[in-house]
């Protein structure tokens, strides 16, 4: 529903659009707001943040039309005003031209023509509010994605690869904040997101830094992906480094809490696809299979500070990591015991 505010100091103008627009009233298609001179327009557009449009006369008492015009381009810019007055000479028309006015009308009042002008104002409104919007939309974006990701989105690929499913070779890891969750239920709530951010923001660089991807946060847990040439090697010298910078945080003071990180890393074969609800029209990009549970069940069974993985990662990576052999552990949905490892350096 449009509002649109009238400001003229002639009463039966309220009157007369009153009964010209009930139908659209009645509708809800229109909402009409009145103002006797241009201080009134002022107060009530405080009142109705949510006006669209403006009709204002010109020679009103306390503040005239074109005063009017200047406050409401310095105040409310994104607010349109059309003027309506019976001074129709090329003077008057060019100072409410020039003081921002959106149109200007002639009275006596043609309704039809009004009509015509307030749709043309408002479709002018909704597409500048619409602009305005996409713009914040994508800075929001840019916030949250990668510069890279973005120029990607942008080109003719984007859509067939997000649309595109397959088995892929990859490690998947789970890094948990250790014991965050009893923070979070105890400290205010704007210390606690700001803090687990930081730890985050920590984690992240380390992902990327040896180019993995993020794939979900969850909770106080990130899940991440790393795919391509060496991932298996990239995978564990980010959780090593991950361990290494939450590790040197120390305690922090304002809650009493030492950070710390339990890791389960696993490699293989996965399945990359568009996962999610079409009826919702919400889908996450993201891998699944065997070796992401086994993943997440290894973080699970992983103390402050260690890196977990299998037997048949550690194989894998005994030549060039060092590891400690940690016996033999029952894996939630797992027939058949696992042997871990935790990597040292």
């Amino acid at each position: 529903m449009a509002k649109i505010l009238v400001a003229d100091d002639e009463a039966d103008l309220e009157f007369l659009i009153k009964q010209k627009f009930r139908k659209q009233i009645r509708e809800h298609q229109y909402e009409f707001v009145f103002a006797m001179n241009g201080k009134q327009a002022l107060e009530r557009i405080q009142e109705h943040p949510d006006i669209d449009i403006v009709l204002s006369d010109i020679n009103m008492p306390e503040m005239d039309g074109l005063t009017l015009l200047s406050r409401l381009h310095e105040t409310s810019p994104l607010i349109k005003a059309v003027i309506i007055s019976a001074y129709g000479d090329m003077e008057n028309i060019r100072s409410a031209m020039n003081r921002g006015a959106f149109d200007f009308l002639l009275k006596p009042v043609d309704f039809n023509d009004l009509e015509l002008t307030m749709g043309k104002t408002l479709a002018h409104v909704k597409q500048i509010r619409e602009t305005l919007n996409a713009i914040k939309e994508n800075n929001i974006l840019k916030m949250y994605v990668d510069e890279a990701v973005l120029d990607y989105m942008s080109t003719s690929n984007f859509e067939d690869s997000v649309t595109r499913n397959e088995h892929i070779n990859a490690t998947v890891v789970f890094v948990d904040i250790v014991g965050f969750t009893s923070i979070a239920e105890t400290q205010p709530v704007n210390e606690v997101v700001e803090m687990l951010n930081k730890y985050f923001d920590i984690i992240v660089k380390e992902i990327i830094g040896q180019s993995g991807h993020v794939d979900k946060f969850m909770g106080d847990a990130v899940m991440a992906v790393f795919r391509g040439e060496n991932h298996l090697d990239r995978a564990v010298e980010s959780c090593l480094a991950i361990r290494r910078q939450i590790d040197a945080l120390g305690k922090e003071d304002e809650m009493n809490f030492m950070p710390k990180v339990s890791i389960g890393l696993n490699t293989g074969d996965l399945i990359s696809g568009n996962i999610g609800s079409a009826s919702l029209r919400r889908f996450d990009y993201t891998v699944i299979g065997d070796i992401v549970n086994t993943a997440q069940r290894l973080q699970s069974a992983a103390k402050p500070n260690q890196i977990i993985v299998n037997n048949n990662t550690y194989e894998l990576i005994k030549d060039r990591f060092s590891c400690e052999n940690l016996g033999e552990v029952t894996l939630k949905n797992k027939s058949v015991p696992a042997r871990i490892f935790n990597v040292l350096d």
